[in-house]
C-alpha cells in the first residue's frame, strides 16, 4: 500500500493518490488529469475509484475527466446530488481497493454532503483519515458556504459540524494520520497550520475547534471572524456538481497563439479581459492599456477568482514565453475556462508593433520617505487586515486588495495617494485595476512594506484604527 499527498501550493490544496495490489484510488483530484494518468501508467495500476469529499468551492476538480479516461467510479458521501454518473455512498459504506479498504464517514457541516474517508490497511487497522474540508490542521471547515443550498444558517451548519466532529471523528484512534484537503492560505478556513500532515492525536490536543467545552462554544468559535468568501466559490460548486467542458478542450482554446492584429480583433469582438501574468516589475515598465496584472509567480488562481468574479468572462492572455500552458491550466483550476487565446511573442510583440503602451508610476521606498508628509500624504495599504493590524505605516488606510471592487468607488480621483502591499505583488494588481477603471492619481511603492520598514517612515509595532476613505 502506498499513500501520496499531491500538494498544490498556489491553491493550498491536497489531492491523494493511493495504491494497493495493482489498484488505485484518487481523492479530490485537480482539474488536469495527465499527471494522474502518467502515475497510473508508471505504477501499472488501474484506477477504480475517485473519491470526492464534497462539492468543492475553491477549485474545479478533475473527477469527471478522470472518470471518462479511466472508467473509474466517482464516489460522493450521503445526500450528494451530482448531475452525472456517480455513486452516492451510504454512511459507513466500505470500498475495496486491492488489499485495503476505504470507509465513508458522513460529516455534514461544511456542506451537507461533506464526508471523510477512513483508510483501513491490509491488516484491518484504521491508519489514515482523508478529512476533506471537515477537519483541517489547526482548524475546521467554515460553515457559512452552504447556507443557501442547505436552507440553514451558518450557526445551524456549525452545529452539524460539531456533531460530526465530536461524535464521529474524535472517537477515532490518536495514531491515525490526518490528510486534509487544504492548508494555510486557503479561504476555506481561517486558522490553518502550514503543515499538511499530522496525527489525529495532536489535533485533539491543539486544534481550538476540537477543544470547546460545549456545542454553543464551538459554534461561536468557528463562526467568529469569518471573512466573506470569494465571489467565484458558488460558480465552482456549480461546475463540480453539474459538470464542465473537458480540460483538453479548454487547454486547446487557451493555447491559440494570436498575432497582434488577431489579438486586437479578438479583444474587440469578445470584450475579453486582457490578463497579463508577468511579474510586477516587468508589468509596471510597460503593458497593454486596460490590462490587469496578476502574476503567475504568486497566488495566481485564487486572486483571479477573487477579483475577476465571473468565471465565464472571456480572457486574453499576455505571458512570458513558455508559460502559456501553465497560465491556462491554473485558470482552469478555478473555473476560468473561457480563455480565447494568448498574444504570440508576448508584450514585446505588442511594443515592436508600435501599439500604445501604458505604464504604472512606481517609486522606491526611499523616494517615498523623501516625498511623504506626515498628516498630509495619503497612503493606501492593500495587505490583509491582519497584516495591517500587526504593523503599518502611521496614518495609512487599510483597504485589502480582496475588497477592491467594493472600496474603489470611494477613491477621490482628484486626490493623490501612495499605494503599497507587502512586497509589490498585490499593489501592482491593485494599480492595474485602478488604471483600467480610469484612476491615475496614485504612485505605487516598489518593494512594499518590506522595503518601507527599512526607511524612517514606518513605526514598528504601531497599531491604530483603520481609516475610511472620504
Amino acid at each position: 500500500m502506498t499513500v501520496e499527498q499531491i500538494y498544490t501550493g498556489c491553491l493550498a490544496q491536497g489531492a491523494y493518490y493511493i495504491t494497493s495490489n495493482g489498484e488505485a484510488a484518487i481523492i479530490d483530484p485537480l482539474r488536469e488529469t495527465q499527471p494522474y494518468l502518467d502515475r497510473l501508467a508508471k505504477d501499472n495500476a488501474r484506477l477504480t475509484y475517485i473519491f470526492e469529499t464534497h462539492f468543492h468551492a475553491d477549485f474545479v476538480s478533475g473527477h469527471i475527466d478522470l472518470a471518462k479516461k479511466t472508467g473509474a467510479l466517482i464516489v460522493y458521501g450521503p445526500t450528494a446530488s451530482p448531475e452525472f454518473d456517480a455513486i452516492v455512498a451510504k454512511d459507513n459504506q466500505v470500498f475495496e481497493i486491492g488489499n485495503i479498504k476505504i470507509k465513508v464517514i458522513h460529516t455534514p457541516g461544511h456542506t451537507m454532503e461533506s464526508s471523510c474517508f477512513l483508510l483501513i490497511d491490509e491488516e484491518g487497522k484504521e491508519t489514515a483519515l482523508f478529512s476533506g474540508d471537515t477537519l483541517f490542521l489547526g482548524d475546521v471547515g467554515r460553515p457559512d458556504l452552504a447556507q443557501k443550498a442547505a436552507n440553514l444558517t451558518q450557526e445551524e451548519l456549525a452545529g452539524l459540524l460539531y456533531d460530526s466532529l465530536y461524535n464521529k471523528i474524535l472517537p477515532l484512534s490518536d495514531d491515525i494520520t490526518v490528510y486534509p484537503a487544504h492548508g494555510a492560505g486557503s479561504a476555506c478556513g481561517k486558522n490553518m497550520m502550514k503543515e499538511t500532515v499530522d496525527s489525529l492525536g495532536n489535533q485533539k490536543k491543539m486544534n481550538y475547534a476540537l477543544n470547546q467545552p460545549d456545542k454553543a462554544s464551538f459554534i461561536k468559535a468557528v463562526t467568529d471572524g469569518l471573512l466573506p468568501p470569494p465571489a467565484y466559490f458558488g460558480m465552482n460548486v456549480a461546475m463540480n456538481k453539474k459538470g464542465y467542458e473537458s480540460f483538453d478542450e479548454v487547454l486547446s482554446h487557451g493555447m491559440n497563439a494570436l498575432s497582434v492584429e488577431e489579438f486586437e480583433a479578438a479583444a474587440e469582438a469578445t470584450g475579453a479581459l486582457i490578463l497579463d501574468t508577468r511579474n510586477n516589475a516587468d508589468f509596471c515598465r510597460g503593458f497593454i492599456p486596460q490590462s490587469i496584472n496578476i502574476g503567475l509567480a504568486g497566488d495566481f488562481a485564487p486572486w483571479v477568482g477573487a477579483l475577476i468574479i465571473d468565471v465565464k468572462q472571456p480572457v486574453l492572455l499576455v505571458t512570458d514565453a513558455g508559460s502559456e500552458e501553465e497560465a491556462v491550466t491554473r485558470l482552469s483550476r478555478v473555473g476560468f475556462d473561457n480563455v480565447v487565446g494568448h498574444l504570440q511573442g508576448g508584450f514585446e510583440a505588442w511594443r515592436k508593433a508600435g501599439r500604445e503602451v501604458d505604464l504604472v508610476e512606481r517609486i522606491s521606498a526611499e523616494q517615498l520617505a523623501k516625498e511623504i508628509k506626515t498628516g498630509e500624504s495619503r497612503i493606501i495599504d492593500v495587505r490583509k487586515e491582519s497584516e495591517y493590524a500587526a504593523e503599518h505605516v502611521e496614518g495609512a488606510y487599510s483597504k485589502p486588495l480582496a475588497y477592491i471592487n467594493n472600496w474603489i468607488k470611494d477613491i477621490n480621483p482628484k486626490e493623490h495617494f501612495y499605494l503599497h502591499c507587502a512586497g509589490g505583488y498585490r499593489s501592482m494588481i491593485a494599480a492595474s485595476i485602478l488604471q483600467a477603471r480610469g484612476y491615475r492619481n496614485f504612485t505605487e511603492v516598489e518593494g512594499g512594506f518590506k522595503a518601507i520598514v527599512e526607511t524612517n517612515i514606518a513605526r514598528t509595532d504601531y497599531v491604530c484604527q483603520s481609516k475610511t476613505l472620504s
